[in-house]
């Protein structure tokens, strides 16, 4: 791959090629399968009589098998919106190509998978609610502190008031 990102992204092959790709190698290694030699040596009586004819129902018996695959096939891409699918393939492979941290795959085990996916974040959520639980102790005892000078200052006018009332009188 070259350093660049643009050339490398239009070098690769799209997943809609390689299936047109694949799909025509088919028809190709199917048509050779189905050689006109072997085509003869199962009408070999009627290829005797009529060789140029022999030819013809083969060509026509091969375009007919062709179109009608490849019409097969293109109902079955657009039923599927296999197009559109491999498109959005495409774009969530290069949107992971960035990602550091490799993709989750089930290991076949409910209780392992859960346990995976879940003891991260429930440790993270545990650290979270220790640090608001420190801030919330700390800011309780700062609302103790208060209270406890509140009431020693309430204690001391109490006092003073008292003494007040008791030297007016």
């Amino acid at each position: 791959r070259d350093g660049g990102a643009g050339p490398a992204l239009s070098a690769a092959p799209r997943r809609a090629q390689v299936f047109t790709t694949v799909v025509d190698t088919f028809l190709e290694k199917l048509v050779a399968a189905g050689s006109y030699e072997r085509f003869v040596n199962c009408y070999r009586c009627f290829y005797k009589l009529q060789p140029q004819l022999t030819r013809s129902i083969y060509d026509q018996f091969i375009t007919q098998l062709q179109a009608s695959i490849k019409e097969e096939i293109q109902e079955v891409k657009n039923e599927g919106n296999l197009e559109e699918l491999f498109s959005s393939l495409d774009k969530i492979v290069e949107e992971a190509k960035d990602r550091e941290e490799p993709a989750w795959r089930p290991s076949g085990i409910p209780e392992e998978d859960v346990r995976s996916t879940m003891v991260p974040y429930l440790l993270k959520h545990r650290s979270y609610l220790s640090r608001v639980l420190k801030e919330k102790e700390e800011e309780n005892r700062k609302v103790a502190e208060s209270v406890l000078m509140g009431r020693d200052k309430i204690v001391e006018l109490q006092q003073l008031i008292q003494a007040r009332h008791q030297a007016w009188q």
